[in-house]
């Protein structure tokens, strides 16, 4: 599909440009980490510095530009789409959110590659200056490479206090945690997800901020959507791209294929072309409101200086939604191909990447329920008052 770059978009141009490297890599990869090459050759674009504040050398791109730099990336290699959207929301989150003195070490080198878990899944003790932090980890995408690991912590209050917890986001160096592996998996294997552990590391203060209010200190009102919002700007581009990329290669594929049996290229079947068109349109109906929620949703903020929490569920289900909509979209390609699909090669690869895409939490079913909800608060009890 060939659509026009944005010239208010560098990184998408950038990421263009590297689209047939990063396949040609992933190809020789296999299921083995993301090659060097493919994380320098990304690095020295900025594409994982798409969401960090300006301030701190990041691009700062509004969220629909963000989208669909992390779809370019996926369509070309659905591993490197992931890791670099990983971390780049990651990089903003601690960029925006923490103490000064933290983000100059952070930023000292450049925009920092970061992978890790946030789920509340370690403790972590206070103590002078920071939280003694253990935890046990899963799905670091990007460890073979990380500089910096994030991890998700509880700090539980005082004994009798009845206060909640506190969730807290926070970062290590890469030299503090433990890779575990266990990362033999469908698709995605690039991606290095290994589980990790941390034991009795100090976090410091500065190194932290809280999941459910952080506080933004440098950077636009984009940062004031808070991590899920940025977090979902990620998978759906790595949804779109990897979706984009298996209609692409069906595409190529009718223009030479003859299924046994038949007569004619699959480009001159009625029944390629009828499905064919309808997949086309679906992928582009999820892609549409995807770009229209997040846009909403960032223009909101710029108006108001807030997040609004039914648009923040409206683009979490659009996230789902092409996550889903895609993983469906490839798997109809996958069978449109034939034999073609079933060896290795680009098809494959788009069919075993989003399905791996698709079992994580920001495409499960959570959030389709919280906006339905949000939809059934906003109905009047006559439908023709909606």
């Amino acid at each position: 599909m060939t659509c026009v770059v944005s010239t208010s978009n560098p990184l998408l141009a950038a990421a263009r440009e590297l689209r047939s490297h990063l396949d040609a890599n992933a190809e020789k990869a296999g299921s083995a980490p993301l090659p060097e090459a493919s994380v320098q050759a990304m690095r020295g674009a900025g594409l994982f510095g798409a969401m960090s504040p300006r301030e701190l050398g990041g691009a700062e791109l509004a969220l629909v530009d963000a989208i669909d730099v992390f779809a370019e990336v996926a369509r070309a290699d659905g591993s490197a789409g992931w890791c670099v959207m990983a971390s780049a929301s990651a990089a903003a989150y601690f960029g925006a959110y923490c103490e000064d003195a933290f983000v100059d070490e952070l930023f000292e080198g450049g925009v920092p590659l970061v992978a890790g878990q946030f789920a509340p899944n370690g403790a972590g003790v206070p103590e002078a200056g920071g939280y003694r932090v253990t935890g046990s980890y899963s799905f670091g995408s990007g460890l073979s490479y990380a500089e910096w690991v994030g991890a998700g912590f509880l700090v539980h209050p005082p004994e009798g206090s009845s206060e909640p917890p506190r969730y807290l986001f926070g970062l290590v160096p890469r030299d503090a945690v433990e890779p575990r592996g266990n990362w033999d998996v469908l698709g995605l294997g690039s991606t290095a997800s290994w589980d990790y552990g941390i034991k009795d590391v100090l976090v410091p203060e500065g190194a932290t901020f809280l999941f459910a209010a952080p506080t933004r200190r440098r950077g636009g009102p984009v940062y004031e959507l808070g991590v899920i919002a940025q977090t979902a700007a990620g998978h759906a581009g790595f949804a779109i791209g990897v979706a984009r990329r298996a209609l692409d290669e069906l595409r190529s594929l009718g223009k030479t294929k003859v299924r046994m049996g038949s007569g004619s290229f699959l480009k001159d079947d009625p029944r390629f072309l009828d499905e064919l068109g309808r997949l086309e349109s679906r992928l582009r109906s999820a892609t549409a409101w995807v770009r229209e929620c997040f846009a909403r949703a960032e223009a909101t903020t710029q108006r108001t200086g807030r997040l609004d929490r039914v648009e923040n569920d409206e683009l979490r289900q659009a996230t789902v939604h092409v996550t889903q909509e895609g993983a469906d979209v490839v798997r109809q390609a996958y069978l449109l191909a034939g034999t073609t699909a079933l060896r290795s090669g680009p098809l494959q690869r788009c069919f075993r990447d989003i399905h791996a895409g698709s079992q994580h939490f920001f495409a499960s079913p959570a959030s389709t329920q919280d906006w339905a909800r949000d939809l059934m608060d906003a109905t009047p009890d006559s439908a023709l008052d909606a």
